[in-house]
């Protein structure tokens, strides 16, 4: 099994390659698709708009929320395709990695004009490998690690 910071360089190559050949403008349906084609490509077990269990004050949820992509049963990836991200972006990928009890997810926006503007790396109570191949850590808004 791959460790995190390896899906999550693969993960990140996949999306820098996609948004150089296709550029920033296209729905995030497109994207969703084309990404989560070529990380099967590269043999990354994939879900696609995996809901999120989850129950609040004694009511269970079964389909309230659903999570772009899950790769490797271990990453979240929320695809957005906005000129400008919100800080509810960040939070809906901090939402999803605690109620699935993951410890890292991706906030990609393909409507930025590059992926470094458009990475985001969002944890939960995570400790990085020593020497990771790749690591994404844009700043996040203030309450998001």
């Amino acid at each position: 099994m791959r460790d995190i910071d390896e899906i999550t360089g693969e993960i990140v190559d996949a999306a820098v390659k996609l948004h150089m050949r296709l550029g920033p403008g296209l729905l995030e349906s497109v994207y969703h698709v084309l990404l989560a084609k070529e990380l099967e490509r590269r043999g990354l077990a994939v879900e696609h708009n995996r809901p999120v269990e989850f129950e609040f004050d004694g009511v269970v949820f079964k389909q309230g929320l659903r999570v772009d992509l899950l790769v490797e049963g271990l990453v979240v990836v929320e695809i957005k395709s906005v000129e400008n991200l919100a800080p509810v972006h960040w939070k809906q990928v901090l939402t999803y990695l605690r109620l699935l009890g993951l410890p890292v997810g991706l906030l990609i926006n393909f409507g930025a004009a590059t992926m470094k503007e458009g990475l985001h790396r969002v944890v939960n109570r995570y400790e990085p490998s020593a020497f990771p191949r790749l690591r994404v850590n844009s700043p996040a808004p203030a309450g998001n690690s």
